[in-house]
């Protein structure tokens, strides 16, 4: 049995960000590449579509606690939903809310550039839940997310 590039794994929140993660600014929508010439041409941006599940993608960006190397500690999450996701958290930090993600899956990636190349995940997710951080939430909303591996 061989498992396909791309495969999603199954991971529980906890195990993946064992700090939770913290939100920095807000939910955009995660648009195609428009060139200089269809902008020009006032032709509006397309926004991307998940090939798996078919929802769009939003982006955020987010900070992992956890991580000890800087370079990787805050990086860009992909949200999956039809319509854009809003996290019922407060903020903690003026543009800061803790978030967490239920229903996450993990795909393995490499990162990195030449010689300098390590494990990366690009986590994908179905909703907001909670943050165990403090503020309480009542709705759900969903979500995809990337980010690098923890420091062994």
């Amino acid at each position: 049995m061989a498992i396909y590039k791309g495969h999603r794994f199954t991971i529980d929140f906890d195990e993946a960000f064992s700090q939770g993660l913290v939100m920095v600014g807000e939910v955009s929508p995660d648009n195609e590449y428009q060139s200089r010439e269809d902008r020009a041409a006032g032709r509006p941006a397309r926004q991307r579509v998940d090939e798996v599940t078919g929802k769009r993608q939003w982006k955020a960006t987010v900070t992992d606690p956890d991580e000890v190397k800087a370079k990787r500690a805050s990086f860009e999450i992909t949200l999956l939903a039809d319509v854009q996701p809003v996290p019922t958290t407060s903020e903690v930090l003026p543009g800061m809310r803790p978030i967490e993600l239920e229903g996450l899956t993990a795909e393995p990636k490499v990162a990195g550039q030449g010689e300098f190349k390590y494990q990366s995940y690009v986590f994908r997710a179905t909703g907001f839940k909670a943050a165990a951080g403090g503020a309480s939430k009542s709705s759900r909303t969903s979500g995809a997310a990337e980010s690098t591996p923890k420091a062994a």
